[in-house]
């Protein structure tokens, strides 16, 4: 039978490029000029750390990471922004963690729209995805345009499609 996963990914390497592209931006950008503002990524954890002197600056940085991502073509969706915390002095700290896989909530909202669709396809949850079997690659299409047309608050990809 046809099948294909749904899935929620960040390429590590386009990340990596877009946050590396960011810190560029910052360095060379004339109000940043004598700061002390960092941007690290941890790529075991995929969190990205900032660190600034204001709340001007640390929007800014937000601002040049989403656009470095939307240029190298990743959803901005997949950023989920923690809280401010004060760092030593007079340093903002804000973690950025990047959201990998489907939760158990947003699978099952992708399989709810799957089901309430009327086609002729079986969703099943398998640990961070979903798979959506049918006996007609033409409904495997179909879900995946329903998909698309909605919103489920973090990027969705359509791998392994199979016959």
């Amino acid at each position: 039978m046809p099948s294909f996963d749904i899935v929620s990914k960040v390429d590590a390497q386009t990340l990596d490029n877009a946050i590396n592209n960011a810190k560029k931006e910052i360095l060379n950008r004339f109000d940043f000029n004598g700061s002390k503002s960092t941007i690290d990524l941890d790529k075991k954890t995929n969190i990205v750390t900032i660190v600034t002197e204001d709340d001007m600056r640390l929007k800014a940085i937000e601002g040049s990471i989403i656009s470095r991502m939307m240029k190298q073509n990743l959803d901005p969706k997949s950023l989920d922004f923690g809280k401010e915390t004060i760092a030593s002095g007079n340093m903002i700290r804000k973690e950025i963690s990047i959201k990998e896989g489907l939760d158990k909530e947003a699978a099952k909202k992708v399989v709810a729209k799957i089901k309430a669709s009327g086609l002729k396809v079986q969703p099943a949850i398998m640990d961070d995805q979903v798979r959506v079997t049918a006996k007609k690659i033409d409904d495997l299409q179909a879900v995946i345009s329903v998909c698309r047309a909605e919103d489920f608050g973090q990027p969705l990809q359509y791998i392994n499609m199979r016959n």
